[in-house]
């Protein structure tokens, strides 16, 4: 027959229990041990307070020295015993002669209990011994004059009886205080027992184990990386993927346990734990790793008890890398180029058919002209290939909208040391010099003009427009990742732009006016690479 196991709260209840007395009954032999060391520790410095205090008084030292001030001494120390409730304070000579004692017909005779040899020899001591008025802890001091000679010393006696009373109530209040906290550890073990039942949805620990390897299993087969934290923000959990995605970030394989700033400086998760709101599809880089993110905060009886973050590395992620690397521009460029082609091969078709030689010779000259200049002025200038058939590319697009765009290459720009910067470079041009266009796209005057300038490792470029410009309060928040005055879907081109900067240690100053156009300067880091790379 299979044995029934205890049931959550049954265990509970009997686990705390006997914690519970095991602890106090622990505690109550610790504490009484230790509560007997110090009130014995206590009365020594007692006495010893006590008994330096009556030494150094000018009372007593008078008394010694001076025969018709011995009076004195009895009625000072009988105030001190009253006040400090001891059992004695005796001052004597140096003989060793009684001039105070509780019973006044004991003063001029010898002290009792051979115990204030040592004090006699200017020594402080500590002594249980037993004189006239029972046994008692004792403490001596020894008395000295002006001239720092010994002319006496005082003793100082607390009742062993009262230490034995002392140390009984003590004990039978620790007793009585463990005997509550028995009671109230059984009552706290119900109450926990039945409240942990209650938390845990009624599951028995079998069942709560069988859920938790069922979402452990989940957490490590997603693709995504999974990290949590709790309120502290203290990573809870780390999946496999996320594991993945930090070692090639170069981070520590052990992170829970970890202060999610420590582990990762940048992160935003405690951002969205003090604004309770989600973060979905951002863009985090880590030690140059770049991933896409949502943060989530998780919230239990409406209060933020942590947040979750899932994430995947950019690279997997096409749609973004292709607008990051500038992949889509290139083929939009291909695109406009291959339209501006047809369009002429159909004039082109339509002069010869129409036997027209003498226009198809000038048509034909005019576009190996406007061909060869553009051809000319870029590749001359711009020797980064890709760089420069980029540029070309925009010309047929703009030719293609209709608008004058007028390249100017005022230094020679080589290409760079550094492949990606081409790329990142090609994501900023061509997204300035789209906003541009469209810009223009209503006005009168459609004009473009982009300068570009290399200096000293510095490469600039200024874009000129004269579109339907902007006013200041647009200006600060243009950058802003989705805001755009053009409808939703749009508002990502400067927010890239912003980010490929930020890559090249670049920056963007915009000059704007509402009705009058918008200048661009980009200055951003550019190495020249070496000519045998």
């Amino acid at each position: 027959m299979k044995k029934k196991k205890l049931r959550l709260s049954t265990l509970i209840i009997l686990f705390v229990c006997v914690v519970v007395l095991v602890s106090l009954v622990m505690t109550d032999l610790l504490i009484s041990r230790t509560i007997n060391d110090n009130i014995e520790t206590n009365i020594e410095d007692k006495a010893k307070i006590v008994s330096r205090t009556v030494a150094h008084s000018t009372i007593v030292k008078n008394g010694l020295e001076n025969k018709e001030n011995e009076d004195s001494i009895q009625e000072y120390t009988l105030d001190i015993q009253e006040s400090a409730e001891v059992l004695f304070v005796v001052v004597m000579d140096m003989k060793g002669i009684r001039k105070s004692h509780p019973d006044p017909d004991r003063i001029g005779k010898h002290f009792v209990g051979g115990d204030e040899k040592d004090v006699l020899e200017g020594k402080e001591s500590l002594s249980i011994s037993e004189g006239t008025l029972g046994k008692s802890v004792r403490a001596f001091s020894p008395v000295y004059n002006e001239q720092h000679e010994q002319i006496g010393a005082v003793s100082v006696g607390i009742s062993l009886n009262s230490v034995e009373e002392a140390l009984d109530q003590s004990h039978s209040n620790i007793l009585l205080g463990t005997g509550i906290g028995i009671v109230v550890g059984v009552v706290g073990a119900v109450i926990i027992a039945r409240y942990i039942k209650k938390i845990l949805f009624g599951l028995e620990p079998i069942a709560i184990a069988k859920v938790l390897e069922e979402r452990n299993t989940m957490l490590q087969s997603v693709h995504e990386g999974v990290v949590a934290v709790n309120k502290d923000s203290t990573i809870s959990l780390v999946n496999k993927s996320a594991l993945k995605i930090f070692n090639k970030a170069g981070l520590s394989s052990d992170p829970i346990g970890v202060p999610i700033e420590k582990y990762m400086p940048h992160t935003r998760l405690k951002r969205v734990m003090e604004t309770g709101k989600p973060e979905l599809d951002e863009e985090q880089t880590i030690n140059g790793v770049s991933i896409l993110v949502n943060r989530v905060p998780l919230f239990v009886n409406d209060e933020v008890v942590g947040a979750i973050s899932t994430f995947r590395d950019k690279t997997e992620v096409n749609q973004l890398a292709e607008q990051l690397t500038g992949v889509k521009s290139y083929a939009e460029a291909l695109r406009a180029q291959s339209h501006e082609f047809m369009n002429k091969m159909h004039v082109i078709l339509g002069l010869v058919k129409m036997n027209d030689y003498n226009h198809l010779e000038r048509y034909v000259k005019e576009l190996v002209s406007l061909r060869f200049d553009e051809v000319s002025t870029v590749t001359s200038k711009v020797k980064d290939p890709a760089l420069a058939g980029f540029i070309m590319g925009k010309l047929s697009y703009a030719r293609e909208k209709s608008v004058s765009l007028t390249v100017e290459c005022h230094d020679f720009i080589p290409e760079p040391k550094d492949p990606s910067v081409t790329h990142e470079l090609i994501t900023v041009i061509g997204n300035l010099l789209d906003n541009s266009i469209e810009a223009t796209m209503d006005r009168n005057e459609k004009e473009v003009l982009v300068e570009l300038f290399y200096q000293e490792d510095q490469f600039e470029m200024v874009v000129t427009d004269t579109g339907i410009g902007m006013p200041d309060d647009m200006v600060k928040d243009i950058f802003t990742k989705g805001y755009s005055s053009k409808g939703d879907g749009r508002g990502y081109g400067l927010f890239l732009v912003k980010e490929s900067l930020g890559k090249l240690n670049g920056t963007l100053h915009v000059e704007s006016k509402e009705g009058s156009g918008t200048t661009m300067i980009v200055q951003a880091s550019y190495k020249e690479g070496n000519p045998g790379d």
